[in-house]
């Protein structure tokens, strides 16, 4: 799993300072961050559409059911891709 941080960001211009106070010997480099929010729900996101693919690798339709099944398994797909559950 991902490590967490606890930092602080200035509401009036973004900028964001960690937890560690500066002792003068520190460099600024350029680094892409996401919040912990959007993380979370980008991972919610994947463990959705992992267990279709699960269903869709483990489903074994029955006779004559194919069709109805897959229509299913379309529709599900369809709700996850539309940001639904």
């Amino acid at each position: 799993m991902t490590e967490r941080i606890t930092a602080w960001q200035c509401i009036g211009c973004g900028r964001m300072e960690g937890a560690q106070p500066c002792i003068g010997v520190c460099e600024d480099r350029r680094r892409e961050f996401v919040y912990a929010e959007a993380f979370d729900a980008a991972l919610a996101r994947i463990g959705a559409l992992e267990a279709l693919a699960r269903a869709i690798a483990h489903t074994t339709p029955r006779e004559g059911e194919c069709a109805r099944t897959w229509s299913a398994l379309q529709a599900r797909a369809r709700r996850l891709l539309d940001g639904g559950r």
